[in-house]
């Protein structure tokens, strides 16, 4: 691993110029009068004069843009040092009111005024977020699903509509585009360090800002229109997320930072920043520096373990730049291996922590995705949650730890050290659809065990609801149920089962828990077993509506039937739900057990195909259509229980014939 006091820059030569040199060349005073009225209104034709346009195509010329903005970035940044907050308040607050987070950009102002270049990069991560996020609602007045990518979203017809097109080409020049100053990505993706981000920048698109805010007002005054902001994402079921325990770690976290070799010298004062903002209950500030840096140091392990130095830094407009994505993607863009996972994977752990932990909170789509989130302008920073930020630093400090050396041994037997690296030797994918199967079966069987509790008719009085005694049927049914878990049990763990009486034995809490603890490699899962995984994931989801269903149900008729408002028609039904219930219980158990079954030992199937592969996913798939019809049949308006009865005869049948064939190819196996 290359060593991180030896990395001075993350920027390419060419973007380091056009961030750092390119806009400080020209030394003319720019007279602030010329683009500012005096009751501060932005004249925009005087800032759109200094976007330059090539001969050839008139698109915008990046380069000579940059380099005459920059006196009116010069100017702008000491108009506003020279206002107080009192004063910009009362002349500049109301025009950052449409993008729904005025309290962040009077922040802005606030670190402008400090010499601290953390807080100028801080403010400018949060700064642009929250400007996309406005950018979007304005969008939606004029037209539908709002482009994820902030180039996509400037370049469109849509705003240029609303602010005009050479508008919209000065922010280019700072934000969205490759070829310009691209202040967005550059810090948003751990590329440029404290230092190398100009504070006029900042300064700059504070101003513009409000600009847009006053072409906005006049826009809708003209077309009577209103601005409506969709909601911010409100995360549940935070518990979820609980990684780690909580921050007493802090107390010898900055002594961490400052030795682990993960860490970049000239990134040291973000880290710093982000445990001080963290310590300050400034949860949402402690993440946004924190992600970029978990990106800038695995990047450094990245371009190290695939030896490409060169990516290291700031790729041209021309090629990608190396982010998460690619870094967490099992190969590379030239089809090779990616070495990163390999190298973050320890032997003494059960999982690829590092991977899991971070494919979990960015990337997988029922995660939280928080970089996606907070960069996209889509959390509320005022109220982010203290839980995520504790996992993204309780994650931090594991990773230092596992890239110091032998002189931190001591450090890392600390006593507050310890039980943080055993949680993440254990931890396992919380969001992959793997996981969320197994989440889905353990609230479908919590479902299921309410139904022995369910009210039904007592014994005495069974005999005035006639046809109740007629069960043969479901008898024959629930012994097919017998004879298919019995099948099944070479399958299933030791001691979970019993010849003698597998359906009360084995359908029980305590296998479906120990099968879905079952350990299932999450990583790189091949498209096959996530096929499955969709089938699994929607056959459990069926089976615990089909659950809800019969206990609200079985609830209402009991109510209807002590009170004696059932007419002679639903006296019948209710025989007929009654009965029906006697056998639907063991068969959902059963499915909830094939599903479990299937999920620890799809990957198997999948690779080593003792069966055609796509009989068996049409066998899942005929399963699944059995569930669905469950849940019109059971349903209120519907409860056609004697069809469902003739349908589960059916199903179980096609069941049975599954299970001999693969108790026979499991014993031509051996």
């Amino acid at each position: 691993m290359a060593l991180p006091d030896s990395v001075t820059t993350c920027l390419s030569q060419p973007v380091c110029y056009a961030i750092c040199k390119l806009g400080f060349e020209k030394k003319d005073t720019y007279n602030i009068d010329n683009i500012l009225s005096g009751s501060g209104e932005v004249y925009w034709p005087a800032v759109t004069e200094h976007v330059c346009y090539l001969e050839s195509d008139q698109s915008v010329d990046y380069i000579k843009s940059i380099r005459s903005l920059g006196p009116v970035c010069e100017s702008v940044n000491s108009y506003f040092k020279s206002l107080t907050k009192e004063q910009f308040v009362i002349q500049y607050a109301s025009w950052f009111h449409w993008t729904n987070c005025t309290e962040v950009f009077l922040e802005v102002f606030d670190v402008l005024q400090s010499t601290q270049a953390t807080e100028v990069a801080l403010g400018l991560m949060k700064l642009t977020s929250c400007l996309e996020r406005a950018l979007g609602d304005v969008y939606l007045l004029k037209g539908n699903d709002c482009p994820f990518l902030l180039r996509d979203l400037l370049a469109s017809e849509q705003l240029a509509d609303v602010f005009g097109q050479a508008v919209m080409n000065v922010l280019r020049v700072f934000i969205g585009s490759p070829h310009g100053l691209n202040l967005r990505n550059v810090l948003w993706h751990g590329f440029a360090s404290p230092q190398e981000i100009p504070a006029k920048y900042c300064a700059m698109l504070l101003f513009l800002t409000a600009g847009l805010g006053q072409l906005l007002e006049t826009y809708l005054l003209q077309t009577k229109g209103v601005l409506v902001h969709r909601p911010y994402v409100i995360f549940i079921g935070l518990e979820e997320l609980d990684a780690f325990p909580g921050n007493e770690i802090l107390s010898i976290a900055e002594e961490l930072v400052k030795l682990s070799s993960f860490v970049l010298k000239i990134m040291l004062p973000f880290w710093i920043a982000a445990l001080t903002a963290f310590k300050q209950s400034r949860y949402a500030d402690s993440v946004i520096l924190l992600l970029p840096q978990l990106e800038a140091g695995l990047r450094l392990l990245f371009t190290t373990t695939n030896k490409c130095p060169n990516r290291l830094l700031t790729a041209e407009s021309s090629a990608l730049y190396t982010t998460f994505d690619e870094m967490l993607a099992k190969h590379l863009d030239n089809e090779e291996v990616n070495q990163l996972p390999v190298v973050l994977e320890e032997p003494a752990m059960e999982s690829n922590f590092e991977s899991d932990f971070l494919w979990d909170f960015l990337n997988h789509q029922e995660g939280p995705r928080i970089r996606d989130r907070l960069s996209h302008g889509e959390i509320n920073l005022e109220t982010f949650p203290r839980e995520i930020a504790n996992q993204i630093v309780g994650f931090a400090i594991t990773i230092l730890c596992r890239f110091s050396d032998e002189a931190m041994y001591s450090l890392k037997e600390h006593m507050l050290i310890k039980p943080l690296m055993n949680c993440a030797s254990c931890y396992q994918s919380r969001f992959h659809p793997i996981s969320r199967l197994k989440k889905q079966v353990l609230e479908c069987m919590k479902s299921m065990h309410l139904w022995p509790e369910l009210a039904t008719v007592p014994e005495e009085q069974e005999q005035r609801i006639k046809g109740l005694e007629g069960n043969a049927e479901a008898n024959t049914l629930i012994l097919m149920v017998s004879e298919i878990i019995s099948q099944l049990q070479h399958f299933m763990p030791q001691n979970c089962c019993s010849s003698d009486d597998p359906i009360n034995s084995v359908l029980t809490e305590r296998l479906l828990v120990e099968l879905c603890d079952t350990r299932i490699c999450t990583l790189y899962c091949p498209r096959p077993v996530l096929e499955v995984v969709v089938v699994l994931r929607k056959m459990s989801a069926q089976c615990h509506q089909v659950s809800q269903q019969v206990i609200a149900g079985a609830a209402l008729r009991h109510t209807q039937w002590l009170n004696k408002t059932l007419r002679s028609r639903q006296r019948h039904n209710y025989r007929r739900m009654l009965n029906s219930i006697k056998f639907l219980s063991p068969v959902l158990w059963l499915i909830l057990l094939l599903i479990t079954l299937e999920l620890v030992s799809v990957h198997s199937v999948c690779k080593k195909n003792p069966f055609d592969y796509q009989q068996y996913l049409k066998f899942l798939k005929s399963v699944l259509q059995y569930t669905e019809n469950l849940v019109t049949y059971t349903s209120p308006d519907k409860n056609k229980w004697d069809e469902t009865m003739e349908l589960t005869k059916k199903t179980l049948i096609k069941i049975k014939k599954i299970s001999d064939r693969k108790l026979m190819l499991m014993h031509l196996a051996t």
